[in-house]
């Protein structure tokens, strides 16, 4: 190992070095092992085969985003006396199903709800809900709240399903990696800018990492499972460059930028023929924490995240690949029932889910928390947010033992017209 000297650590290495290229989570899971021979297992998996074609595009709304607001109860008085300042009025209102409609500004949803494309899952949560961020993401991130799981819900979910000598089963499009993609034998692809997606870091360190990326034979398992994750990195860096810059396409992702451009270097990727079918794309920062003046900000970042969603699933339909492709979108908790005194809404609890899709049975699934019937102001949870994980594990994805990746049992909600 003399030949791989570095002044740096094998911490700052690994988080520093490939972590700065987006490949690391599993790493150190792998090498933090003594044995040469559970190296060499971390490259051994297993793949599913009933839709090896799918892809499952998950989009996570960080800040807790306001569902009442979102898909609105026009029908219910409860949900205007609660909120006499920023209640959608029912003129207003992009009506769905019987007392339900959605925001206006949600003209985007609003057309896939009519294409019958979209699945909205009613009040969703977990038992002792948090209303820290912090806490509540990292249970929606592990699928187990107040569990202390360390690895994400996607990547047990690629260590089940997916062969690890397939590189690149996971793509995570933000400013870090999140918890949710963190898996024991897979690396995923780390990235926000593709144009800047290459690797960071102190100079010994981009030495040692160009080092190993030149093809070598060894019969150390440990070492040759980083060369060989550190050959995939550069290679995976300039191609995803070159997908994303070469990209051209004449549908319109809104405007906003984030979410339209991150689901186009999505898009971009797929008609590259990259062979990742897990992705996982985040709305940049804290954005849906809306305690002080929500009105005009929630307008704008409902629009933005509807835009952007329409937009993807017609750029798929345009290169023949909507088929093959499902969107889950979450967020970490609603919003308190009642508006607060600053015109906005505080932390709480239960919120609703979509699910987004060509082969989508379209409507409302799960029931509508009670507005009056209240946990110190909070909704109460109607459907546990894991059942609309293992619809997707199980009815989209083809896996059925979702009790393996979710580590306990629950139903799917039946969303998918075929299985």
């Amino acid at each position: 190992m003399s030949h791989f000297r570095c002044s740096c650590s094998r911490r700052d290495f690994l988080v520093r070095g490939l972590y700065g290229i987006g490949v690391g989570a599993g790493l150190p899971l792998v090498l933090s092992r003594t044995s040469a021979a559970l190296a060499a297992q971390a490259l051994e998996g297993t793949s599913v085969e009933k839709h090896p074609e799918r892809i499952l595009v998950v989009i996570e709304l960080a800040g807790g985003n306001d569902g009442l607001n979102t898909v609105v109860p026009y029908g219910d008085p409860a949900y205007y006396r609660a909120r006499p300042k920023l209640g959608i009025k029912d003129r207003s209102v992009l009506k769905a199903a019987e007392g339900f409609g959605f925001h206006p500004s949600m003209v985007g949803f609003e057309r896939l709800y009519k294409d019958g494309m979209l699945g909205v899952v009613h009040g969703c949560g977990y038992d002792h809900p948090s209303l820290s961020h912090f806490s509540s993401m990292g249970f929606w991130h592990t699928g187990v709240p107040n569990g202390g799981e360390s690895l994400g819900w996607l990547g047990r979910l690629a260590d089940e399903t997916y062969d690890t000598k397939t590189r690149n089963m996971i793509v995570d499009i933000g400013t870090s990696q999140s918890l949710a993609v963190r898996s024991a034998r897979h690396s995923p692809l780390v990235f926000d800018d593709p144009a800047r997606f290459r690797r960071e870091g102190a100079d010994d360190e981009k030495r040692v990492l160009a080092d190993l990326s030149r093809p070598r034979m060894t019969a150390n398992a440990t070492l040759e499972f980083l060369a060989s994750t550190a050959q995939n990195a550069t290679a995976s860096s300039d191609f995803v460059r070159q997908a994303s810059a070469g990209y051209q396409t004449p549908v319109d992702y809104g405007v906003g930028g984030g979410l339209g451009g991150n689901l186009q270097r999505v898009t971009s990727l797929i008609a590259a023929g990259m062979p990742t079918r897990l992705y996982y794309v985040t709305y940049a920062g804290n954005s849906f924490d809306t305690h002080v003046q929500q009105t005009d900000l929630h307008s704008r970042l409902l629009m933005y995240t509807a835009d952007a969603v329409r937009g993807f699933m017609e750029d798929l339909k345009r290169i023949g690949r909507a088929g093959e492709v499902a969107v889950m979108i979450f967020t970490e908790f609603g919003r308190r029932v009642e508006e607060n005194g600053s015109l906005g809404t505080d932390h709480g609890t239960a919120t609703p889910m979509f699910i987004i899709g060509k082969g989508v049975r379209g409507g409302f699934y799960g029931r509508h928390p009670s507005l009056t019937d209240l946990d110190e102001g909070n909704m109460k949870m109607t459907t546990d947010f894991r059942r609309v994980y293992a619809t997707m594990i199980k009815e989209w994805l083809g896996y059925d033992d979702t009790r393996a990746v979710l580590k306990g049992s629950f139903d799917p909600l039946g969303v998918f017209a075929s299985s």
